[in-house]
């Protein structure tokens, strides 16, 4: 109970809101992907292949490199290791440690660490391809893991960033609200011991910017060719963008 009471503070700082995110993480991590999974019909595994497609092209490039961050369990990283050299990182150690098991099973190129997505610990322009599934709407900053990933990015380089956004049909979006904030939470309670995860699931989506407004953010960092794809209805989109040739 000490660490439901912990997380559930008011999200009130930029560095209360990192703290407390890793914490929150630290304690479903151990249902977290059975949890997606279940919770979403298995449709999480859908949008990660999408992903994969839409980066494919860089993906194949000889001597390709990919980075996933705020990997969590390694689900997107297993995808990408499929295809190509990967490393993943992300700042919460128990998710970590569930994505090496899963990873050293798969016995694919794919090398996990832990750090801050909004401060990696490499070197500029290293990566064909970097993404981020739902991880962003969890930084404290936006802005800064958008440039994080262009930072990141080799020139022709493309990141793709995956994310819960915002449904676009005026019916469906009224029913999956309902969903969202009524029934996910309490499922999630009962399934993980906290209600708290899954009440901020729907409300750092709310508070996420919609589809165009993330677009336009990309744009305003450098990326070209952004463009966005709206997934089961708009409940979730992947965003892709390039970095330019120097």
């Amino acid at each position: 109970m000490d660490a439901e009471k912990t997380i559930s503070t008011e999200l009130n700082t930029q560095t209360d809101k990192a703290t407390q995110v890793r914490e929150m993480f630290a304690h479903i991590a151990p249902r977290y992907d059975f949890l997606n999974h279940a919770l979403s019909l298995n449709i999480d595994k859908r949008w990660r292949k999408f992903v994969i497609k839409k980066v494919m092209d860089r993906l194949q490039q000889p001597d390709a490199v990919a980075l996933d961050l705020c990997c969590g369990t390694a689900d997107l990283s297993l995808e990408l290791g499929a295809v190509t050299q990967t490393y993943g990182v992300d700042f919460c150690h128990p998710m970590l440690k569930i994505g090496l098991e899963k990873v050293r099973a798969s016995k694919r190129p794919i090398f996990l660490a832990e750090g801050d997505a909004l401060n990696v610990p490499m070197a500029d322009g290293g990566f064909d391809v970097v993404t981020m599934a739902f991880g962003l709407r969890n930084l404290s900053s936006i802005a800064g893991g958008l440039k994080e990933i262009f930072r990141l990015l080799k020139p022709q380089g493309r990141g793709a960033i995956l994310e819960f956004s915002h449904p676009q049909t005026p019916g469906f979006r009224h029913l999956f609200e309902f969903y969202f904030s009524r029934l996910l939470p309490r499922i999630g309670n009962i399934v993980s011991g906290s209600s708290f995860a899954y009440q901020y699931l729907h409300d750092s989506v709310q508070e996420f910017p919609d589809q165009q407004r993330l677009a336009e953010m990309m744009k305003e960092i450098g990326f070209s060719n952004v463009r966005y794809y709206n997934l089961f209805g708009g409940v979730a989109a992947l965003h892709t963008g390039d970095k330019a040739t120097d």
